[in-house]
């Protein structure tokens, strides 16, 4: 290719050099993690007989693709997912990309998707694609399509098309156009429109992700037995992994497709059937699933909130539940999955590592696992090394956060009776002065804390008696509500949130001017509320012991039924 050399990670790289060096006239590559034994080698004559006939009696065929025998199924519910699905993703598609995850964990499948996903992403801004897809026939263009990138460019689509159905349901419904739609007699009697205002698909996106599995294993095995297993596999809750693996997907797809920097990455084939810790969970699946898992759950009660007094719970509980079921997906699959999630002890465990990990400073030579400023810096490296037009588009899509504020601003009862741009000014001066608070108390901290405890603690005491006097003011004078508190919280914590992609986007031009320290403080109250919010639901349920005892079954139950004394290895590593 023209240009200069852009050399990869080393693994590839030397994969593709040592191809010169092979002889003879067929080539055999396989995985390293690869089990091999007996009865496969007895394939090796029939396999190399394939190259000797013509396919359709036009040509040689050159590359030959076999399926791996995927033997660890029957660990866990979750092995026995990703072996199914393999069936479908290998025999299907990438023949190629045939993987044996051994002694199979979520996190584990969750590094993999997102390793694929961004070859995927790279592969789609590449030139080898952009020309065989002006060389191909239709049909052939359509083959390389579906067998490359066409899966998680529609796994992108799908997910891009939930949050257009959303953001239009809550410009719908700020702008009051639900209600007008509802209450007008002409559109009200319009049954056409009606049906599509209303329409929402019931078919659950994890069902829709298992269906080529279903097939493929049809044609194989019969589709009684299809049947069987993938009644199975609902009940053993299959339909919540599918939904959390289109989340990985869409993440890694689309953040490459923005600003490249795909790279090799260390799945692992270790035994995994141990606890993962919380701060290791939340590292994994912060920005692929819990961010956007928020982002979605805000949209959803935003929308409640702003329509319940013209709109029946009967009409929001059909239009939005299985967009709560990806949320509640995208939020707890991770906690769910994880072997031993709801014991106490190790929740007590979780909690103490993830203070220590929150609050430990960043530097030079401290890693991602020990640090959350060094694991936040490390989140931002593709914006480092992205182009313009990937910094354009991530301030972009930022500015979406700024319509809640815009749109909820005057649906407050203080400012329900006027229109005016005034009130939208002072939501601004109101989210100036927070920054502002925030920055004085930072200050202080790091001034006062040591030489002037007291000082410090008068301040900070100063601070909240002037909070809780605003707050009777407007609750006795202004006849603010507590509906108008909850509103005020989801106005100002997405601008903030908002605010903070713009910075990290413009990180040279914000370290410049001085506030990176302020941003990284920001930042760090935002995933301390984001830990809470995920946290406490988790603590909640491990208060019960059925709960613990129902997942470890839910988890294991093949492994039970063969005997296998999964107590012994969840008590140790």
């Amino acid at each position: 290719l023209p240009g200069p050399a852009i050399l990869g990670e080393g693994k590839p790289e030397n994969q593709n050099h040592a191809i010169i060096f092979t002889r003879g006239e067929g080539l055999q590559t396989i995985d390293m993690n690869q089990d091999n034994y007996m009865e496969e080698a007895l394939k090796m004559r029939n396999l190399l007989q394939e190259f000797l006939k013509k396919h359709d009696g036009v040509r040689y065929p050159t590359i030959l693709g076999l399926r791996e025998h995927i033997f660890t199924g029957s660990v866990s519910s979750l092995a026995w997912f990703m072996s199914n699905q393999e069936t479908s993703f290998v025999t299907i598609g990438q023949r190629l990309l045939a993987n044996p995850l051994k002694d199979v964990g979520l996190n584990q499948i969750s590094m993999f998707e997102a390793k694929i996903a961004n070859g995927n992403g790279e592969q789609t801004l590449s030139r080898d694609i952009y020309r065989l897809g002006h060389r191909f026939d239709f049909f052939r263009m359509l083959s390389c399509y579906f067998t490359t990138v066409g899966f998680y460019f529609s796994t992108l689509v799908t997910v891009l098309t939930v949050y257009v159905f959303l953001y239009g349901r809550l410009y719908l419904v700020l702008s009051g156009l639900e209600q007008g739609l509802r209450e007008e007699p002409a559109i009200r009697d319009n049954k056409p429109l009606q049906v599509a205002l209303a329409s929402q698909s019931f078919v659950q996106i994890g069902f829709l992700m298992a269906l080529p599995m279903l097939m493929e294993i049809g044609l194989e095995r019969g589709f009684q037995t299809a049947l069987s297993e993938f009644i199975l596999m609902q009940l053993q809750l299959a339909p919540v992994f599918f939904t959390f693996s289109l989340g990985t997907k869409t993440h890694y797809y689309g953040r490459t497709l923005l600003h490249g920097g795909a790279k090799y990455r260390p799945t692992g084939r270790g035994f995994v059937v141990f606890h993962a810790k919380f701060a290791e969970n939340y590292r994994l699946y912060s920005r692929s699933h819990f961010v956007k898992g928020i982002e979605m759950m805000i949209l959803l009660i935003v929308y409640q909130i702003c329509g319940h007094t013209y709109r029946s719970t009967v009409a929001y509980v059909l239009i939005t539940a299985s967009l709560w079921f990806m949320v509640g997906t995208w939020l707890f699959a991770p906690f769910l999955f994880n072997p031993s999630g709801f014991e106490w002890q190790k929740i007590v465990d979780d909690w103490t590592d993830w203070n220590k990990w929150i609050n430990n400073r960043g530097g030079i030579g401290v890693p991602s696992e020990k640090s959350w400023e060094s694991w936040w810096e490390e989140e931002q490296e593709h914006l480092q090394y992205s182009g313009k037009r990937g910094i354009i588009a991530e301030i972009l899509l930022a500015l979406r956060f700024f319509i809640y504020q815009y749109g909820l601003v005057y649906h407050l009862h203080v400012t329900r009776k006027t229109k005016s741009f005034l009130v939208y000014g002072a939501s601004w001066l109101v989210i100036v002065l927070i920054l502002f608070v925030m920055k004085t108390v930072s200050v202080g901290r790091r001034k006062f804390s040591a030489s002037y405890q007291l000082v410090f603690r008068l301040i900070k005491g100063l601070i909240f008696l002037t909070f809780v006097s605003i707050l009777v003011i407007l609750v006795t004078l202004a006849h603010m509500t507590i509906q108008d508190i909850i509103v005020c919280i989801f106005i100002f914590m997405p601008t903030g949130w908002g605010m903070l992609l713009i910075a990290q986007a413009l990180r040279p031009v914000v370290k410049k001017a001085g506030f990176w320290g302020s941003v990284r403080t920001l930042a760090r109250g935002y995933e301390i509320v984001m830990g809470l919010l995920l946290f406490t639901p988790v603590a909640f349920l491990a208060w019960f012991p059925f709960v613990s005892e129902f997942q470890t079954r839910m988890l294991f139950n093949q492994a039970f039924s063969r005997g296998l004394q999964i107590s012994r290895i969840l008590g140790g590593h």
